[in-house]
């Protein structure tokens, strides 16, 4: 099991498997495919995997929602930075996620137990419910899962926070996602579209359809635009509090900033061109390796 708070390389290839909601022929195959980076070999040649193999199922997972092939998988993940750490995972598979539409599963509470790599307390539960991972069912053992949200916040279950504080949390992100949506799309339609685009887009069908194309281009950029505002927001807020102010600590942090922004500027152009890669793999219906 991997140990809560450190980042060292101690699950199995079948606790990865579960906690996945993968089988463990999956994992190796992945990893023969070099989906996977090795894993860490232990005592008595027991290989261990860590939370970034998890992360990269994750997006695996996310990726293939969106009808890519395996190949497809390859090239994308080969155009990412070698040294990319879980959170870094993280930020990738939540701009794949976007992408698509959602689309709500339905799942067992042994199932739910396996991807935690534990027995899930009623808190747990409510834990998972105040950030929209998953719903109640009149069936105690059933629950409706988003798979997108599902992987934070199992990711979340370990972290010393207490749970009205995650809603609380939960409420700020939704607040200032929907007022930023609803400012952009007054921007999207009244600058972008604009009277004179309405007018040559014709009538009824022809006009939704344009309308359709041109949200589906803007939206990823949208959504990237803004991942990289509040990484960058974020930093200078915690800047702010370590009050790390010293020319050494200043210095550190410059550089620090710039591996970010560097890496930021490096998703922008990956996930640009793997969506268009994805649109085109979704409209010719192409099936899965």
């Amino acid at each position: 099991m991997t140990t809560p708070g450190t980042e060292e390389p101690t699950l199995t290839v079948d606790e990865l498997a579960a906690r996945a909601g993968v089988t463990v022929r999956t994992v190796r195959f992945y990893g023969t495919r070099g989906l996977l980076p090795p894993p860490v070999i232990g005592p008595r040649r027991v290989g261990h995997y860590g939370p970034e193999h998890l992360s990269r199922l994750a997006l695996i997972e996310q990726l293939q929602r969106h009808g890519m092939t395996l190949s497809a998988i390859e090239r994308y993940l080969s155009q990412l930075p070698p040294d990319l750490s879980e959170d870094d995972l993280a930020i990738h598979r939540a701009l794949v996620a976007s992408w698509g539409p959602d689309s709500p599963e339905e799942t067992t509470r042994e199932q739910l137990d396996r991807r935690a790599g534990r027995e899930l307390s009623e808190e747990d539960i409510d834990r998972l419910a105040s950030l929209d991972a998953l719903e109640r069912t009149d069936d105690p053992d059933r629950f409706r899962i988003d798979p997108k949200v599902l992987h934070l916040g199992l990711r979340l279950l370990d972290v010393p926070i207490e749970l009205e504080t995650i809603r609380a949390a939960h409420t700020v992100v939704l607040e200032y996602t929907r007022s930023a949506a609803r400012d952009l799309g007054r921007l999207f339609r009244d600058e972008v579209w604009g009277p004179e685009r309405d007018h040559e887009s014709g009538s009824g069908p022809e006009r939704i359809q344009a309308k359709k194309s041109l949200s589906a281009h803007m939206q990823p950029l949208v959504v990237e635009a803004l991942v990289i505002a509040f990484q960058r927001s974020m930093k200078q807020e915690l800047r702010a509090w370590y009050g790390q102010d010293t020319e050494g600590a200043e210095s550190a942090e410059g550089a620090e900033s710039g591996e970010s922004a560097a890496r930021a500027e490096s998703s922008v152009s990956t996930e640009s061109s793997v969506s268009a890669e994805s649109s085109v793999s979704a409209e010719s219906s192409v099936s899965a390796d």
